[in-house]
């Protein structure tokens, strides 16, 4: 007597997560075919599609490994499971062509060159060797080349290019890892790269293999080649040679501003900073962004960094950058170059050819451009890592978007803007977020259609259709009155407006996964934002949930002579201290001595009159103004570039003395006037300028610590959450979160977030979805 056959089963299953264009498909259906298992995979607007049929076991089994090993760009954040009636069909599992349905999937972010794609691309006997294009399902371009969802080549830039038989085989066979890698191609039809010379330079142009060893060349000798690059153009330079970075940084008008540098490979990063097992997986990760390092004394020209505590380092991500360097048997090239955004101040970054050709003319002297259109601009992405290991991203744009971030609570279908300055978008619908990548200060008009287009794209790749807008609360904003253009005809056609603070700390809460039942003590220091009074706020103690906020305390304000154009002038905001806490301006103070005497009589007249003198409580104009006070930074060129200069030279001191400056901590705020009393005491008595910028971070940490202190007397909270962009400052930072876990806080940080106003979108975000309105 035979043994009733097991009757088959049949399941449905829906991936959600990050499961297009990582090789998901192939990966399903190896596993189905060891399982003995029929029925399909197929890629939808919502997910990836399965359904299998089988031994209830094998089912079973199946569903049991779907998410155990995916590929490794694959982040599986959902299973849906059902069963449905079996055919009763034996037939091999297939992979199916995508669905075309409403819904949303999720992209995986532009990732660096795999290791098999290296191999390849130096190996004389394969068929893409020096491709300047290799890629594979576990690598490559998704973001910069995606115009639309479901991802597939037809909805990506790559759709001019039509496969050759040898690609087409590729990407039509399951068991390569080629199998629908949309940017697939080889150098029989894929993009080419041309070397394009500027006029009159006596440089000639060239195509192919010659155009990277051109430009390779043209770095060695000096020159400064436009690099068209995943999401838009660099300009490039031998870190190594004094002349071609001073000439970078001319043509650039970049001021002090410290370069980024992309080193051959992590042996020569070394050659150039210490770094840290943390660090190292950093640079070395799919990411790859720019790691901001503790430099080590070496070859690399002084204008690549001037005055900074760190060097900003990264290594190649794309195949063009592994062949600036060059392969085993070529010439000998720079083994650090210079990479910095191709635009020009306050430009986006340029992503179209003919526009790099005469928004770049004069700042390159050849670009290395290819034939690949870019769908978005994108940034490269800028983080540090700190002591613990763990990072703090400072710009989140290139291997971050459009990965989106889990919300603690549902919003509607909202467009956060962010602010004016680092400016980033943030869509949100249910309880994800999807940032967009780093568009720059909305200062430009050029800045403000990037915005748009940004937009755009996003609202593309996610299915998010805005019902309303949030923008920063600041009347004079460009961000702010493009959300009021934008919100026009929405649902809603008026944006939510919201405080520049409450929106950094909300968006610390949001990171950390708070759903805002309980407040925190905020501690929110920047350089500016737009106060519930009208004035410059900028040192502020909240107490705040995503309703609402209630200021603790702040630092006491100073006139802010002249504005906002005045930041540009640290000795005057310095100067405006010293007025303000009543003590004078000693002539032999290196604040006043890089006045000029007129410039002293006109700002004294100022604050007397307080003519153009705006309060401000800016905890950011503070550093600006002791980092004029000890000598080390007057006249800024950069934003931020006083207090970047005043961290330099408190890190130069840090270990060799523990004493800290007091403020004056009262009823009506954080007073700094006993603090510049003793900076001016020590100045007088020759206490070298690092030793009191040590004393100076000390002391701001040690008022947090008092007035968090006293804000829990008062009101029993324990978590503390720290935003804004003072908190890049690696050395506050961690002085601040020490004191504050050693007492017994619990202290939330940023990660993955920005403190810096590139956060600011998401915590727009969090405070709109909660926002109670009356109308």
């Amino acid at each position: 007597m035979t043994a009733p056959t097991t009757p088959a089963v049949r399941r449905r299953v829906v991936v959600h997560g990050t499961v297009q264009g990582v090789g998901f498909r192939p990966y399903v259906h190896r596993l189905a075919c060891d399982l003995l298992l029929s029925g399909f995979v197929s890629n939808t607007a919502y997910g990836v599609l399965i359904e299998v049929e089988g031994t209830p076991e094998g089912v079973v089994r199946f569903c049991d490994l779907l998410a155990a090993e995916p590929p490794p760009l694959a982040a599986v954040t959902g299973l849906g499971v059902e069963d449905v009636p079996a055919t009763g069909a034996d037939d091999a599992f297939t992979i199916r062509t995508t669905e075309q349905s409403p819904g949303r999937t999720q992209l995986p972010p532009d990732t660096a060159t795999c290791a098999d794609c290296l191999r390849e691309l130096a190996d004389p006997g394969d068929r893409r060797h020096r491709h300047p294009f290799v890629t594979c399902t576990h690598c490559g371009p998704r973001f910069t080349i995606a115009t639309g969802m479901p991802y597939d080549r037809v909805a990506t830039t790559m759709s001019g290019f039509p496969l050759c038989p040898a690609c087409a085989r590729e990407y039509g066979d399951p068991g390569d890892r080629r199998f629908h890698a949309q940017p697939v191609a080889c150098p029989d039809c894929g993009p080419r790269l041309r070397l394009v010379p500027a006029p009159g330079t006596g440089i000639r142009p060239a195509r192919g293999a010659d155009a990277t060893a051109a430009a390779r060349a043209l770095l060695a000798a000096g020159r400064i080649v436009a690099v068209k690059g995943l999401g838009g153009y660099h300009l490039a330079c031998d870190a190594d040679n004094p002349r071609a970075v001073d000439a970078l940084r001319t043509r650039k008008a970049r001021g002090g501003k410290p370069f980024a540098v992309m080193c051959a490979d992590l042996a020569d990063a070394e050659r150039l900073a210490e770094i840290s097992d943390a660090e190292r997986a950093a640079l070395t990760g799919p990411r790859r962004p720019i790691v901001l390092l503790r430099p080590r004394p070496s070859n690399l020209a002084p204008g690549v960094c001037p005055g900074s505590p760190h060097l900003g380092v990264m290594l190649p991500y794309t195949p063009v950058h592994t062949l600036l360097f060059g392969l085993p048997g070529d010439p000998p090239g720079p083994r650090a170059l210079v990479i910095t955004s191709g635009n020009r101040s306050g430009e986006p970054i340029v992503t179209d050819d003919e526009e790099a050709l005469t928004r770049l003319a004069g700042l390159a002297d050849a670009w290395l451009a290819h034939d690949r259109p870019i769908a978005a601009p994108c940034d490269d992405s800028l983080l540090r890592v700190r002591p613990d290991g763990t990072e703090q991203v400072l710009r989140r744009s290139r291997g971050y978007v459009p990965r989106p971030l889990r919300l603690p609570f549902s919003v509607r279908p909202t467009l956060a803007v962010g602010g004016d300055l680092k400016n980033a978008l943030c869509l949100g619908e249910g309880d994800q977020a999807w940032f967009g990548p780093h568009i720059g200060d909305m200062g430009e008009l050029t800045t403000l259609e990037a915005a748009r287009r940004a937009e755009s794209h996003l609202r593309a790749l996610t299915g998010v259709r805005p019902e309303r807008v949030v923008a920063d609360r600041h009347p004079g904003y460009h961000s702010s009155r493009w959300a009021r253009r934008r919100a026009s005809g929405l649902p809603e056609p008026r944006p939510v407006l919201v405080q520049h603070h409450h929106a950094h700390l909300a968006s610390t809460m949001a990171e950390h996964g708070l759903d805002g039942t309980t407040p925190v003590i905020g501690v929110a220091f920047d350089g500016t934002g737009y106060g519930d009074d009208g004035t410059v706020w900028g040192g502020e103690f909240l107490l705040a949930d995503y309703v609402g906020h209630r200021r603790f305390s702040r630092l006491t304000p100073a006139p802010l002579p002249g504005g906002d154009a005045g930041v540009a002038n640290p000795c005057r905001l310095a100067l405006a201290r010293l007025w303000a806490a009543g003590l004078p301006w000693d002539p032999a103070l290196p604040s006043v001595t890089a006045c000029a005497p007129d410039e002293l009589a006109l700002l004294k007249r100022q604050l007397t009159r307080q003519v153009a003198c705006v309060p401000t409580s800016s905890m950011g104009r503070l550093f600006d103004a002791v980092a004029s006070l000890v000598g080390v930074c007057h006249r800024a060129g950069y934003e931020a570039q006083a207090a970047l200069e005043l961290e330099a030279a408190a890190a130069s001191a840090w270990g060799g003395d523990s004493a800290a400056y007091a403020f004056g901590v009262g009823p009506r705020g954080c007073d700094p006037a006993p603090l510049l009393g003793s900076i001016v005491a020590d100045l007088r008595s020759g206490t070298p300028a690092p030793v009191i910028a040590a004393r100076f971070h000390r002391g701001v940490a040690r008022a947090v610590l008092e007035i968090c202190r006293r804000a829990r007397e008062a009101t029993g909270l324990t978590v503390v959450a720290l935003s804004g962009g003072v908190f890049a400052n690696a050395l506050l930072e961690l002085e601040c979160t020490t004191l504050l876990a050693d007492d017994g806080f619990a202290v939330l940080r940023h990660g993955e977030v920005p403190p810096n106003d590139g956060g600011l979108a998401l915590g727009q975000l969090a405070v709109a979805a909660h926002e109670r309105r009356t109308e």
